[in-house]
């Protein structure tokens, strides 16, 4: 067992360079791990992968990938790729909503039972294969495999300054704390996201993320909070 280091009786230097030192080696095993667990997840869901963008072409004829600007670590945009789950013009809420979804969508972010959503989205949702394109975003080191969910501006007002910028040190994640807590079951209007998020941003290591792996198995699964 190892013994547990009482920070207050080192020295200040020893400190900093211990927790560089940490920090280094904890980001370097994330990224083997990315590039690694992406080329591999990339290649062997291409049979799943095909099917499911034939399915979304010819359902309407729209684009098969969805594109969405993100703000990434340390305040940085990214483009975010998914599986289109949505009608095409998903964007003109007047059209599909009505005035007490619109209401509902601009606090939560998103609603319990939204009209947008086709068929073949809803089921790519609660599999979670909806998600599978980020894997692309992780290659081009946009994303981790393990994060906070990705975040848009519209949602920056969820969080104080002081809570952004710790939400905003770690890389966005296909899979997290949040989503193997409840997910959709844990919303911003209660707070229970925010927290979760916040937690592992501070706590962020190589240990919860092996455990957030686990648990994202189990979750997928049992499609439990997915929407």
């Amino acid at each position: 067992m190892i013994e547990e280091i009482k920070y207050d009786t080192l020295e200040p230097t020893i400190v900093a360079v211990g927790l560089k030192k940490e920090k280094w080696i904890y980001s370097a095993v994330k990224r083997v791990f990315d590039v690694t667990a992406s080329l591999v997840g990339l290649v062997v869901t291409i049979p799943i992968a095909l099917p499911v963008a034939i399915a979304i072409k010819l359902h309407d004829g729209g684009p098969v990938i969805h594109e969405r600007i993100c703000l990434g670590k340390d305040n940085k945009t990214y483009k975010m790729y998914k599986f289109r789950t949505m009608v095409m013009d998903a964007d003109n809420l007047e059209q599909w909503l009505t005035p007490e979804q619109i209401e509902e969508y601009k606090v939560a972010c998103k609603l319990e039972d939204d009209p947008r959503i086709t068929k073949i989205g809803k089921f790519l949702r609660k599999t979670s294969i909806d998600e599978l394109p980020q894997l692309l975003s992780v290659l081009h080191n946009d994303m981790s495999l393990i994060g906070p969910r990705p975040v848009v501006a519209s949602e920056r007002h969820h969080y104080n300054d002081e809570e952004f910028n710790l939400l905003l040190t770690a890389k966005p994640g296909i899979t997290g704390y949040w989503q193997v807590n409840g997910r959709s079951d844990s919303t911003y209007e209660s707070g229970q996201r925010q927290q979760l998020e916040l937690y592992y941003a501070a706590n962020k290591s190589i240990w919860l993320d092996i455990k957030i792996m686990f648990m994202t198995v189990s979750v997928v699964l049992k499609g439990k909070g997915a929407k």
